[in-house]
């Protein structure tokens, strides 16, 4: 899972991804609001950790961007800001979890999860497609409760295909989803990537069908 953490108290910042990093999130930060955009447009993030308090623009402003953008996943607002109002608002302009700074670590891990298995259809640190497995805590994944051989790379796009199985992964976000890894991808790239995956996981009766302009989609053949 990939987390945008978007807050300007360095400190906060700081403890909060070494705290998500240590239960298997990967985590970028942003300080404002611009940045934010600016990695929403260049990488794939599966949540948002939104503060209001930016130093250039105001938090809710910032929401009701990213929801007039389109951007469809799930944000949780953390705040010092208590009002009932601005609790209400948050939800109203598309925040799907409001909590108030300060907080409990455990209060924020659980509500976390929570959302992520709301917004990720029973999203667990271990998902299950056909006979794969992937263990989320780290990023291990298994085949028939094997170790499946990847790169990096391949392993990256397959943990993207289990987490959002039953879904058509377009390339694009793909592309951004390694975008992480920093080194930039030629054209043909993820085809090549696809393919090897389909490679290894064939003889587990598991596939990539490949949707023309729309994407892939990771499917267990045993269920056609």
């Amino acid at each position: 899972m990939n987390i945008l953490l978007i807050e300007d108290d360095e400190v906060l910042a700081d403890g909060l991804t070494h705290t998500l990093s240590k239960k298997g999130y990967l985590v970028t930060g942003a300080t404002t609001g611009a940045y934010a955009e600016h990695l929403l447009m260049a990488q794939g993030f599966d949540i948002i950790i939104l503060d209001l308090g930016l130093p250039d623009i105001d938090g809710l402003q910032l929401l009701r961007k990213l929801r007039k953008k389109k951007y469809s996943l799930p944000i949780m607002i953390l705040t010092a800001r208590d009002d009932m109002n601005d609790r209400i608002e948050g939800i109203t302009q598309g925040a799907d979890d409001y909590m108030i700074k300060p907080f409990e670590l455990r209060e924020l891990e659980a509500r976390l999860d929570a959302l992520i298995r709301r917004c990720y259809g029973g999203f667990n640190h271990l998902i299950e497609v056909g006979s794969l497995q992937l263990d989320t805590s780290n990023h291990q994944i298994l085949a028939n409760a094997e170790h499946l051989p990847l790169s990096s790379r391949e392993s990256a796009i397959l943990e993207l295909l289990m987490v959002q199985k039953g879904k058509v992964i377009s390339k694009d976000k793909i592309a951004q989803y390694l975008s992480v890894y920093g080194d930039a991808l030629a054209d043909n790239a993820i085809e090549v990537y696809i393919h090897r995956i389909r490679k290894r996981i064939e003889p587990y009766d598991m596939g990539i069908r490949t949707f023309r302009g729309l994407g892939y989609l990771l499917e267990n053949k045993l269920d056609e």
